[in-house]
């Protein structure tokens, strides 16, 4: 899949770990100083019909990294999670959504550096790893939260396959990701150049290092779009 070049001018090249994305922290913050929205002409989303779907693809790391420096990890309750994953969990309870993970067959790396280097081989290649879980029934839900961490100024290639796998033309696809300060970068316009008859929310990120504060600002963001119950 051809990709567009994203050009950042920052001081200095550093590399973050949570989003695993060329690292262009831009100091931006949404609702109350704890996210970054992307809502330009934001739709409002009917809560009649069918289910909610809210699927998402997150990969803890189990090494210790503080999260300060960049580790994608939420200790919630005592549970660790991912940053994507804790995202989804508020919006689960939210909006009374249905969790489901995507997970691919093959096991990533729990340490830093290693993850790093598996999502840019991976990206590098444009693969298209296979998935060891599936939705049962799409046609229950009329919308669909998929979320995800920017990798490398992209979607991880785990995502790729999920849109691959399914088409969700009628349904309203929400996107959210986790990040270090690139954002969605471009991954809005893929998601809605490969799902030509969904239709497809701006979405909404959260800067990493706020993920664990967020909780507030993403229920705000769900009532903004006529989603919290």
């Amino acid at each position: 899949m051809k990709r567009e070049s994203i050009i950042g001018v920052v001081a200095g090249a550093v590399f973050c770990s949570a989003a695993l994305c060329a690292f262009a922290f831009d100091g931006n913050r949404g609702i109350a100083g704890t996210a970054v929205q992307e809502q330009q002409g934001q739709a409002t989303v009917s809560r009649a019909g069918g289910k909610v779907l809210v699927a998402y693809f997150s990969v803890p790391e189990t090494d210790g990294t503080d999260a300060s420096s960049g580790a994608s990890r939420v200790v919630s309750n005592g549970k660790l999670q991912g940053n994507t994953e804790y995202v989804a969990t508020v919006i689960s309870d939210a909006t009374d959504g249905e969790l489901f993970e995507i997970k691919t067959v093959h096991t990533y790396p729990g340490s830093h550096q290693a993850l790093i280097d598996a999502a840019k081989k991976e990206s590098d290649e444009d693969a298209r790893p296979a998935l060891a879980t599936h939705i049962e029934d799409l046609e229950e839900y009329d919308v669909v939260f998929v979320g995800f961490p920017n990798w490398w100024y992209d979607m991880p290639q785990p995502l790729y396959t999920f849109f691959d796998e399914y088409d969700f033309s009628g349904k309203t696809v929400i996107p959210f990701c986790t990040h270090g300060g690139s954002r969605f970068s471009d991954a809005i316009k893929t998601i809605r150049d490969i799902e030509k008859g969904a239709t497809v929310l701006d979405g909404y990120a959260i800067v990493r290092d706020r993920v664990a504060e967020s909780k507030n600002s993403v229920l705000k963001w769900l009532e903004h779009i006529g989603m919290k119950k």
